[in-house]
């Protein structure tokens, strides 16, 4: 039970640990995937 535990407090500080570096750090945040670019044609 105490390995389950451990764990289990590992998942979620590696999941939350992973979420605040891809947004923060790495730019895959849903701002910036969905900002319009110089690179739009329009006609």
């Amino acid at each position: 039970m105490k390995a389950f535990l451990l764990s289990l407090v590992a998942l979620i500080v590696i999941a939350f640990g992973m979420n605040y570096g891809l947004n923060t750090y790495a730019g895959f945040s849903a701002a910036e995937r969905t900002t319009v670019g110089h690179s739009v044609r329009l006609d």
